[in-house]
Parts: structure tokens; C-alpha cells; sequence
């Protein structure tokens, strides 16, 4: 019997198929598997899925320490918002940070990659509703905060992230947000979630993050 998350995946890769888009590449599929058990997501990596997205360091660290260095094709992805003094131990676990989003958490984990001799890949946030409840930059500080963080500090900025406002119309945040990752020069962009990733794959997202997409609705105790 074939696990459920694996044939939600399955779907959710032959939607992308059907969309037909422009992107070079086919966008990659994080799983957001917060809350989950390992237990829960051994058919998926048993089934060749390795891009998983977490939003809690300590939770993370528990989860993923030992298998990952089992499994050297997993890639992990911090999803949420990151703290500096938990920046060690995401540099020590993490692939991909998506939510650089201040230049105090830039410059601590610039210091944290030349401690541990390690380079992470990085979203910069963007607060595309300039949204007071939401972490991010503004799209204005876009490129100056770009300029730094790669020029400045030597991290290895590769695109821009973004999660939209909630008022039914991702579209548009999606397309500006296009638009500006093009304008700066970036290769890669982290947009698109469960209920919006069609829509963010028509404007060229290279990363959607899915989590109820795939696992179904997660335990909200956690």
C-alpha cells in the first residue's frame, strides 16, 4: 500500500507538469514537516523526497541530527523566523535559510559559517504587504540589504522569499515579487505554499514550501 503523502506528492508534481510553465528547472518541492515525527517521513524519503522545511531550531535539531547524517541527499530548510542566538546550530543543520531578514542575523551567521566552515544558501525575506505582524524587509530595502549580505559579509544570497497577504489575490504580490528577484539579478525564489502553489509556479518559483499539501493538516498543539 502506497503511503498518502506520497501520492499527494505524486499530484502535486503532475499539476506542476501541467502548467506548463517557463522555469528552466522544475520547481523543488520542500516539504514543511514541522510537527511531523521521522516516522511519519520515512516513506516519503524512502521514496526518493529530500527537501524538507522546519521552522523551529530545537525542534529540528531533535528530528533531523541523526538521519541526516545517514542520508547525505537530505537538504533542510529553515522555513520560519531565525533568531541570532540560535544562528550556530542552524548553520551546524540547515542547507537553506529562507527567512534572512535583518542585518544583525546576517552578520551572526556570517560569523557562524567561517566558525564551522560551512556555506549555507539564503532567501531574503521580503514583507511584500509591509505587513506589521510578518518578519521580512521591504521590497525598497531589497538591494541595498542584497549588496551587503553578498558583497559586505560573503553570504550566498540566491533568491528572495515571500509570503503573501491573505486576501485571496497571491497573484499579484507573486508577480511584484517576480519581478524585483529578476530585477536583482537572483536565480532562485522561495514562494508558494499549499493553497497558492500553482499560482506562484505561473510566476517562476523555483521553491514551493508545502506542508498540509502533502502530510494533511498538522498537530497545532506542537
Amino acid at each position: 500500500m502506497t503511503d498518502e503523502s506520497i501520492n499527494k506528492l505524486t499530484l502535486i508534481q503532475d499539476n506542476i507538469k501541467k502548467l506548463g510553465t517557463n522555469n528552466l528547472n522544475k520547481p523543488e518541492i520542500i516539504c514543511v514537516s514541522k510537527t511531523f515525527s521521522i516516522d511519519r517521513l520515512k516513506p516519503l524519503i524512502n521514496h526518493g523526497h529530500f527537501h524538507f522545511g522546519e521552522n523551529k531550531v530545537q525542534e529540528a535539531e531533535e528530528k533531523w541530527s541523526k538521519i541526516k547524517k545517514e542520508n547525505l541527499n537530505l537538504k533542510l530548510h529553515m522555513v520560519g523566523r531565525l533568531q541570532s542566538n540560535k544562528a550556530k546550530k542552524a548553520v551546524q543543520l540547515f542547507d537553506f535559510i529562507h527567512s534572512l531578514d535583518n542585518t544583525k542575523l546576517a552578520d551572526t551567521l556570517s560569523k557562524r559559517e567561517l566558525e564551522l566552515n560551512k556555506k549555507l544558501s539564503y532567501f531574503i525575506q521580503i514583507n511584500i504587504g509591509n505587513e506589521s505582524q510578518k518578519s521580512g524587509i521591504s521590497s525598497e530595502s531589497a538591494k541595498d540589504f542584497l549588496k551587503y549580505c553578498t558583497k559586505e559579509i560573503n553570504l550566498n544570497v540566491i533568491g528572495l522569499m515571500v509570503i503573501p497577504p491573505n486576501d485571496n489575490n497571491p497573484s499579484r504580490y507573486f508577480e511584484k515579487i517576480s519581478k524585483l528577484n529578476s530585477n536583482l539579478g537572483l536565480e532562485h525564489l522561495s514562494m508558494g505554499m499549499s493553497s497558492d502553489y500553482e499560482a506562484a509556479v505561473k510566476f517562476n518559483s523555483t521553491f514551493l514550501r508545502i506542508g498540509s499539501g502533502i502530510l494533511g493538516e498538522r498537530n497545532t498543539n506542537k
